[in-house]
């Protein structure tokens, strides 16, 4: 019996697998669209389109401000649908047109560069993330839909956790090989964008398809309203909730930015760009593993005191990779698996934390409490890269078109390195300090 497999307690309806792998797999292309913009799209611009820094943050930071205002909006859609029909299965079909986005967003027409190649960019991303936002809000309102207890909850954002980041790990290991590697030219990311697109599609029709089946073993009855306004209303008024976002937020900002970084990284600090796809591993192969121990921890601790360790061990490793070449490349290797392991706690725990905040409250809003809720993951996803080109423009970063060598000011260089370690380590310690007021976790654990 696998960690996975474990037996959820008697208060619980236990989830068949099959259904659960059909779920999770859902979220291997949604790994895709969360992976490969995040790890090159700032780059792309910046050394592959010859957009200035600012400006490349500024293409991928104003596309996720909109979905501040989207995903709410689309989780009180999903409500509605949830509401009439008793499923959220038209908006996840309207999000499999998500791979058409990921193609156009590496697919930048002709010859541009600079400012006209950022416009396209940032218009696509806007198309994109509405797109994601219509498979991802229902695909993560499920928990809350169905009428499974605490721990059971748990078991079944660990199965999503894994397959997501195998998505991720594959994504991001494939996407800067099938660009070129060390080479990466125009043609050769817009032939990544359309191969990792097909691949996609197939995944999120598999996700679909597990959603229905799990509802047919364990959903609760249909509600007879859909939340409306008033839930958004309700979930910002929920301190809990509250409390969980705000650290969250931190945790995504800090995430992506780490995730942007890693090309820059791989290249100006230790010399050779091809590393990026050791470092991608090292950051997400140690979840595939350790994902069914996170499962162990929460049992025996709880969600709220396993994802408090989770962030320590995050900041810590950041602390490491601050100290740069000089430390060693197996040292440096070694931190980035620690927030490797890390990171799969933080994505397994909080995700598995909401529908918990949701039942406590007894909203009948879960897609609006899921669309606040993954619009905070959008705003990290932004803010994290933006902070990260902020850095890298204060220290005069120079950008360039591909196949073009520049040399870098050593204060460019410095912030490299430390936007890379010191900014991740402060911004983790925030969301660190955050989490510690959430406090339904005992609650919610002895109520199963």
């Amino acid at each position: 019996m696998t960690g996975l497999d474990q037996q959820p307690t008697s208060t619980d309806t236990t989830l068949p697998r099959g259904p659960l792998v059909g779920f999770a797999t859902g979220s291997l292309g949604m790994g895709v669209w969360v992976t490969v913009p995040g790890l090159l799209l700032l780059y792309f611009l910046t050394d592959v389109l010859a957009v200035a820094p600012w400006l490349a943050g500024l293409a991928l930071l104003l596309p996720k401000i909109a979905d501040v205002l989207l995903h709410p909006w689309v989780g009180h859609r999903s409500d509605v649908a949830q509401a009439r029909h008793g499923n959220r299965q038209r908006l996840l079909l309207l999000g499999c047109a998500l791979p058409v986005a990921f193609a156009a967003l590496f697919a930048v027409p002709g010859a541009l560069t600079g400012a006209p190649a950022a416009a396209w960019v940032a218009v696509v991303f806007v198309a994109g993330n509405l797109l994601f936002a219509a498979y991802q809000v229902p695909y993560l309102a499920t928990p809350a839909d169905l009428r499974i207890g605490y721990h059971e909850r748990t078991r079944l954002m660990a199965f999503r956790m894994v397959v997501l980041t195998l998505g991720i790990l594959l994504s991001g290991l494939l996407a800067p090989l099938l660009a070129g590697g060390d080479a990466a030219t125009r043609a050769g990311y817009q032939r990544m964008g359309l191969l990792l697109a097909a691949g996609m599609l197939v995944t999120l029709l598999v996700g679909v398809t597990g959603i229905a089946r799990l509802r047919r073993a364990a959903a609760t009855p249909t509600p007879t309203h859909g939340g409306g306004w008033r839930a958004l209303v309700a979930a910002l008024r929920d301190r809990q909730f509250r409390w969980l976002v705000a650290a969250y937020l931190a945790m995504s900002t800090t995430t992506h930015l780490v995730l942007a970084a890693v090309p820059y990284y791989a290249e100006y600090e230790l010399g050779r760009a091809g590393l990026t796809t050791v470092l991608v591993g090292a950051f997400v192969a140690p979840a595939l593993l350790v994902t069914p121990a996170w499962l162990v921890v929460a049992r025996r601790l709880g969600k709220q005191r396993a994802l408090l360790v989770a962030q320590g061990a995050f900041a810590v490793g950041s602390l490491v990779l601050a100290l740069g070449r000089p430390a060693g490349l197996p040292v440096l290797v070694g931190a980035v698996a620690v927030l490797g392991v890390a990171f799969a706690g933080m994505q397994l725990l909080p995700f598995s934390m909401v529908p918990d905040v949701i039942r406590a409250a007894g909203a009948a809003g879960a897609g609006t409490y899921t669309g606040v809720w993954t619009a905070t993951e959008a705003t990290g996803a932004a803010l994290g890269p933006y902070l990260y080109a902020l850095s890298l423009a204060a220290g005069g970063f120079v950008a360039s078109a591909a196949g073009e060598t520049v040399t870098q000011p050593g204060s460019a260089l410095a912030a490299v390195r430390y936007g890379f370690g010191l900014l991740p380590a402060a911004l983790m310690l925030a969301a660190l300090l955050l989490q510690r007021r959430y406090t339904l976790d005992a609650t919610a654990r002895a109520a199963n």
